[in-house]
């Protein structure tokens, strides 16, 4: 591949890539909706934690909902070490798409 083309592979990851300050802020400001993992095109996992979060805090006046509550909050601090990861990722598969011609 010449340099000229990886340059421009380079700058378009660069464009399309999603902002970890975003990824963070929706991390941060919306905690359980899982916004954060919708944001990085982690649909089906931020339905889920949407889900849990919801169900946990309509069954909380019953005490049966905290487990879930507790683990939504314990899976948003896991993602908050998470997201560079889920980002790079996401670039890597661009470049990969690229550099295979396809997009």
């Amino acid at each position: 591949m010449d340099t000229q083309r990886e340059m421009l592979i380079e700058q378009r990851v660069a464009n399309d890539a999603k902002s970890p300050l975003v990824a963070y802020l929706l991390a941060i400001l919306l905690w359980g909706f899982g916004a954060h993992r919708m944001y990085l095109g982690r649909w089906m996992s931020g339905l889920v934690m949407l889900a849990m979060w919801g169900l946990g805090w309509l069954l909380t006046p019953v005490l049966i909902g905290w487990p879930l509550v507790g683990l939504v909050c314990l899976w948003a601090v896991i993602d908050l070490f998470l997201i560079p990861g889920m980002i790079q990722s996401d670039k890597d598969e661009m470049r990969r798409r690229m550099g295979s011609g396809w997009v």
